[in-house]
């Protein structure tokens, strides 16, 4: 569809670097991670043995499978009410952060992001859709984001617009004088 733009393995081009497996590092409550995943991940663990064990996999994926298999004791019990914010705040750093980034993300316009697995399982469900069916939360959030950056940047856009009036109409005045 020409209203929508799916993605899902990190490595395809050019929409992979929207799948929280690309390896771009970002900086996150004071802390750096070698992807988005490992910094959602991060907050996952109750322990900080187990966050460190966490950090320690080998790639992203391996990372994922390892958390998603957690024992509910490792979990922090505040997991299932605040992972959608901390994965927002983590996008918006992530794209923020990178202006090749922030600039693949403006270009999608208005277009619905979908992250659209293979594999039929509630994971995958939650975060994408497959063959159709999901909540396609990281697509949500992706285009959450999109927009508070675009209205950052209008904000800021406006703010240099009527700051160079501003600085015309008194130079203006000094001419005058």
């Amino acid at each position: 569809m020409d209203n929508e733009i799916r993605f899902y393995r990190a490595n395809e081009k050019p929409y992979g670097a929207f799948s929280n497996l690309f390896r771009r590092t970002i900086v996150f409550e004071g802390e750096e991670y070698q992807t988005s995943e490992h910094a959602y991940q991060a907050g996952k663990a109750r322990k900080d043995e187990v966050k460190k064990w966490l950090m320690a996999a080998p790639s992203p994926s391996l990372l994922a499978m390892a958390a998603h298999g957690l024992y509910v004791w490792d979990v922090h019990p505040e997991w299932s009410k605040t992972k959608f914010d901390r994965m927002k705040r983590i996008l918006m750093c992530k794209f923020t952060q990178h202006q090749d980034l922030q600039d693949l993300l403006l270009s999608t316009g208005n277009k619905r992001l979908i992250e659209t697995a293979t594999v039929d399982n509630a994971v995958n469900r939650l975060w994408g859709e497959v063959n159709g069916v999901g909540q396609n939360k990281l697509g949500v959030l992706l285009m959450e984001v999109r927009d508070e950056i675009r209205e950052k940047l209008s904000c800021k856009k406006t703010s240099i617009t009527e700051t160079t009036l501003e600085l015309n109409t008194a130079a203006e005045r000094v001419v005058a004088a």
